[in-house]
């Protein structure tokens, strides 16, 4: 704790909004659809800030192209899929780019007074999966991930616009998304932290949270 603060300094509005948790929006590109026998091959993360008005904004992109790990799977389907070329890139070995993704995300927990991140993803209990394997696999140390909680847009989509589908329901949203640019794991969790943004600020909009009274 830095001594110049006091002991109950209010918390963030960040962290008070998701009861101490920091929203990271994860993306990931891989070579199937079983994480624990398929590659991981790209991985981004997208951190969130809060003004002081409450209104949530994207913040800083953490993107990284990954070695399919010994032994790990990859469908040509997925690679047609993608667009991946696995053969001409710069990637790193997993046991490089998890560490190195996870350091960034406690950094920001940290900074944002929060104890803890959790996973934001379209249809998330996927990349969540990912995450946790390739942690798994690596033995990476100190995971800042909700181990099984996560923020899922695909349901929030369907709530909000009536549409699961990232592409379309950007579109209704209004969010600018380019089919050609998708399945890069970088822009799909930069237009889903849009999304998640935009529907948490119009929630607020609509007389949802408005932030704790702050005691004095």
């Amino acid at each position: 704790m830095n001594p110049a603060e006091p002991i109950n300094a209010p918390k963030s509005l960040l962290a008070q909004r998701f009861r101490g948790f920091l929203p990271v929006v994860v993306d990931v590109e891989t070579g199937g659809f079983n994480a624990a026998t398929d590659a991981l091959l790209e991985i981004a993360a997208v951190t969130l800030r809060m003004d002081d008005d409450g209104i949530l904004h994207r913040d800083q992109t953490f993107d990284f192209h990954v070695d399919p790990f010994e032994g790990a799977n990859v469908e040509q389907s997925a690679l047609d899929f993608t667009g991946i070329d696995i053969d001409n890139r710069d990637a790193l070995p997993e046991e490089i780019a998890i560490p190195d993704l996870f350091k960034s995300i406690r950094r920001a927990v940290k900074d944002h007074g929060c104890t803890r991140a959790v996973v934001v993803g379209h249809n998330a209990h996927f990349d969540l999966g990912f995450v946790n394997a390739a942690a798994n696999r690596c033995d990476a140390k100190r995971n800042p991930f909700h181990p099984f909680s996560c923020f899922d847009t695909a349901t929030l989509s369907g709530l909000a616009y009536g549409h699961t589908v990232l592409a379309k329901t950007c579109q209704i949203a209004g969010i600018e998304f380019s089919n050609s640019a998708a399945h890069s794991a970088a822009y799909d969790a930069e237009k889903t932290a849009d999304l998640f943004c935009m529907i948490v600020n119009r929630w607020k909009e609509l007389g949802g949270w408005q932030g704790l009274p702050v005691e004095v």
